[in-house]
C-alpha cells in the first residue's frame, strides 16, 4: 500500500541497519580491545565465571612469590648452618689432634686459641644470620625459625603450610644445648649471642677427648636441623612447581571465556560492513517511494 503517513519499507530498512549498527558496533569493540566479554551484557554469566578464575589466578601468582620468599629464607638459614657445620668439624679436628699424646702444651694452647676463634665465627653466626632483618637461628623470642611458621601457599585461606621443629627433639634449642657443650669453657649464649673468653675444650688432653663426643653429638644437632630446612625446602619447591601449572590452566580457561576468536569475530565485522552499505541503499530506496504517491497526483 502506497502511503505517505507510513513507509513499511523505510521503518523495517531503519530497524535492520540499527541492528546492524548494533552488532558492528560490539564487533569493533572487541576487536579493538581483545576481549569477546567487555561488559556483563556481553555474557552476564561468562564474566562472572571470568572474575572468579582470574581473582584465582592472581591470589596463586602471589602465593608462587610467597614459596619463593619462603624458600629463599630457608636456604639462607641452611647455608648458615653448612657453615657451621664445617667450623665444628674443624674444631673436631683440633679436639682429635689435641687429644693425641704427641701434642705439646705449646700446640695444645695454639690449638685452644684457634678453637676460640672458631667458637666465636660460629656464634656470630648462629647469633645475627637474618633474613629480613630477623634473626633466624638464635632461640631469642623474636627468632624467625624459633616458633611455628605458617607459609601461605595457595589464594584461598585453607592453603597454609606450616613448619615447626620449635618443639622437636631437632629444634633450634637443643641444637643451641649440643653447641654449648661443645664449647667447653668458653662462654655461649644459648640465644646464639657471641661466645667471648678462652675456652678450656682441647686445652689438655683429657678435655679434648670428652670434646670429640660433644662435636659429634654437635654435629649430629646441626645436620638434623639442616634435614628439617632441607625437607621443607623442598615441599616449598613442589608447591611452587604445582601452582604454576594451575596458574598457567586458570588463565588458560579464563582466556577461552574472555578472550576474542578474531577469525570469527572479523568476519561478522565485514559482514556487517556490508550489511550496513545494503540496508543504507535499501533505506535511500524505500524513502524515494513516497515520491510515487505524488505522481498518482498529477
Amino acid at each position: 500500500m502506497l502511503s505517505l503517513h507510513t513507509n513499511n519499507a523505510a521503518l523495517s530498512a531503519q530497524n535492520s541497519l540499527t541492528r546492524t549498527q548494533s552488532s558492528l558496533s560490539t564487533s569493533m569493540t572487541r576487536l579493538s580491545t581483545g576481549y569477546r566479554i567487555n561488559s556483563a551484557m556481553d555474557d552476564a554469566a561468562g564474566l562472572q565465571i571470568a572474575t572468579r578464575l582470574k581473582a584465582q589466578t592472581s591470589g596463586m601468582a602471589v602465593a608462587m612469590r610467597n614459596t619463593q620468599n619462603s624458600v629463599s629464607m630457608l636456604q639462607t638459614a641452611e647455608g648458615a648452618l653448612s657453615e657451621v657445620t664445617n667450623i665444628l668439624t674443624r674444631m673436631k679436628d683440633l679436639a682429635t689432634q689435641s687429644a693425641d699424646g704427641s701434642s705439646s702444651a705449646s700446640d695444645r694452647t695454639a690449638m685452644q686459641s684457634e678453637y676460640d676463634a672458631l667458637t666465636d665465627e660460629m656464634t656470630n653466626i648462629l647469633g645475627n644470620t637474618s633474613f629480613g632483618g630477623t634473626t633466624l637461628l638464635s632461640t631469642k623470642s623474636d627468632s624467625k625459625l624459633n616458633a611455628s611458621i605458617d607459609f601461605q601457599i595457595g589464594a584461598s585461606a585453607s592453603e597454609k603450610m606450616t613448619f615447626d621443629i620449635s618443639g622437636a627433639s631437632g629444634s633450634l634449642t637443643a641444637m643451641h644445648t649440643k653447641l654449648g657443650l661443645a664449647a667447653t669453657g668458653h662462654t655461649y649464649g644459648s640465644d646464639g649471642t657471641l661466645g667471648t673468653g678462652t675456652g678450656t675444650a682441647v686445652a689438655t688432653a683429657t678435655a679434648a677427648n670428652g670434646a670429640i663426643t660433644n662435636l659429634s653429638n654437635a654435629i649430629d644437632a646441626v645436620a638434623t636441623v639442616r634435614s628439617s630446612l632441607g625437607a621443607a625446602a623442598n615441599r616449598l619447591d613442589h608447591v611452587y612447581n604445582n601452582l604454576s601449572n594451575i596458574s598457567s590452566n586458570t588463565e588458560a580457561a579464563s582466556g577461552r571465556i574472555m578472550d576474542v576468536d578474531f577469525a570469527t569475530e572479523s568476519a561478522k565485522m565485514t559482514s556487517n560492513q556490508m550489511l550496513m552499505q545494503a540496508g543504507t541503499a535499501m533505506l535511500k530506496q524505500s524513502n524515494s517511494m513516497s515520491s510515487m504517491v505524488m505522481s498518482l497526483l498529477q
